[in-house]
């Protein structure tokens, strides 16, 4: 770390002031959607409601577990944060919080995250929660991000985690059902990362990352991207197929479907950089209208 960012990390400041630059170092807006999509799978593995304290104990566990991996890959992405226009502002990228201090308060978290899914939720979905922690924050953050354009397609895996979690939680099982919303998340998460990485692109070169749209291009980056939302279409098909909803939900999948594809070849036929932010905030959009429709149809 440079001098001035030490000097930085040193100076005396509230603790305060301390926890809020923690707090936004686990990314409270990306965890929001985490969360959210655990609990729905929590409410389709249940006939009716969850238990409430079964409910909350497995939200808050998987909430800090998610929080905890947020603050280490920014730990770890410093440099790298501090070059980017939109994570440079970053506590860690710079020096407001220093590397003992995130490793410490992202232990106490994470650590207390496990503790409370394990002895009041299930072991299960406590080990499925550190296997999510260490792919998000190990595999994903320092092996597979800087060394391959693939990164975000293997390292999705970790972002799919979170309804399975919340099924596992209500079951103590992984059935098909839970899999199906893994699948559906796993195949969302290229393309809308891929968005954003275009339009960021010179922020990721500039950084020295290889993400899809600096190695090999924006025309190749998103074909895949429409692939991708080609494939999602499907896979958002099979809740309706397994039983898991009915009617009311295919017709809403089907129209959010229908609008992802339409940004998507958008951009394959005529890209720009305002399109990719539209069609990342869409992507954003998309998810969350689609698991409040399944939650929808299965009290319907």
């Amino acid at each position: 770390m440079p001098a001035t960012l030490r000097d930085q990390a040193n100076t005396p400041r509230p603790l305060g002031q301390r926890l809020a630059d923690f707090f936004e170092l686990c990314k409270p807006r990306v965890n929001s959607l985490i969360v959210f999509t655990a609990m729905i799978g929590m409410f389709l593995s249940s006939p009716d409601f969850p238990p409430l304290g079964l409910f909350l104990a497995a939200s808050a566990g998987i909430a800090l577990v998610a929080g905890a991996a947020a603050a280490i890959n920014c730990l770890v992405e410093r440099t790298v944060d501090a070059r980017m226009m939109r994570t440079r502002a970053r506590p860690t990228a710079r020096g407001k919080v220093s590397a003992t201090e995130t490793l410490t308060l992202a232990s106490l978290v994470g650590g207390s995250g496990l503790w409370l899914l394990y002895a009041w939720v299930n072991p299960l979905t406590m080990w499925l929660t550190l296997a999510t922690f260490l792919g998000y924050a190990v595999i994903y953050t320092l092996l597979l991000k800087p060394a391959t354009p693939m990164n975000i397609v293997i390292g999705g895996a970790s972002g799919a985690m979170p309804p399975l979690l919340g099924w596992a939680a209500m079951t103590g099982n992984v059935g098909p059902e839970a899999l199906v919303l893994f699948l559906i998340i796993f195949i969302w998460t290229p393309p809308h990362f891929w968005a954003l990485a275009c339009y960021r692109r010179e922020d990721y070169a500039k950084a020295g990352l290889p993400m899809l749209p600096v190695t090999h291009g924006i025309k190749l980056t998103c074909l895949h991207s429409l692939l991708y939302v080609v494939m999602l279409t499907g896979a958002t098909v099979l809740p309706y197929t397994l039983g898991m909803s009915g009617p009311w939900y295919l017709a809403v999948v089907l129209v959010l479907d229908a609008i992802f594809l339409a940004y998507t070849i958008a951009l394959w036929r005529n890209y720009s950089d305002g399109l990719a932010r539209r069609t990342f905030r869409w992507s954003i959009i998309y998810l969350t209208l689609l698991f409040a429709a399944l939650l929808a149809d299965h009290f319907i």
